[in-house]
């Protein structure tokens, strides 16, 4: 975690305000093989346009997860949060064709290089077309500084079979105390 926090240089690092810690820990928590648009090196901040784009994603994940485990199933309750994001984003909406090895369902070589090249920039991060979601637009954001306005949302229960393509959500509601 130190290498991590160090890579990301201090006047980016989100404190004293709602919600800074789940910022942080986007950054600063993130798998060994990395995701879509960084490396393990450092996390980014993953979100959707909409939260049925969300869940395709969360479920794509989860599904992998069920079957490298060999299990029949697996289900996981997640918090959504609502966020206002600043800067300036490469959009690649609509650039499957053109970039068949960035929008790969299956590896991250090349998505990883474009975006920690990105990163490098003075680009806030990537606008992209979803992988697992048919018309589903994601943004990935380099600089913590850039995500405001985080609000905590609705709790889902995401659960996926390992055979099946099928996602089920269901929204948790709270219920009045007695």
């Amino acid at each position: 975690m130190a290498s991590r926090i160090a890579r990301l240089p201090q006047q980016e690092w989100v404190y004293g305000r709602s919600n800074a810690n789940i910022v942080m820990a986007a950054f600063l928590h993130v798998g060994p093989a990395g995701t879509r648009f960084n490396s393990c090196e450092l996390g980014a901040w993953y979100a959707a346009a909409e939260i049925e784009t969300a869940a395709a994603e969360v479920a794509h994940h989860l599904r992998r997860q069920a079957v490298a485990r060999s299990i029949p199933e697996i289900s996981r309750v997640y918090r959504s949060y609502s966020a206002r994001l600043d800067g300036i984003y490469l959009d690649i909406r609509g650039q499957q064709a053109e970039r068949p090895d960035i929008y790969a369902s299956d590896r991250y070589d090349a998505s990883q290089r474009l975006g920690e090249s990105v990163r490098d920039s003075d680009s806030a991060g990537i606008v992209y077309n979803s992988v697992r979601r048919r018309d589903g637009i994601n943004i990935v954001a380099y600089r913590p500084t850039n995500i405001l306005d985080i609000v905590q949302a609705d709790h889902f229960t995401i659960r996926v079979l390992a055979t099946e393509r099928r996602i089920i959500v269901q929204k948790l509601t709270a219920h009045p105390q007695d």
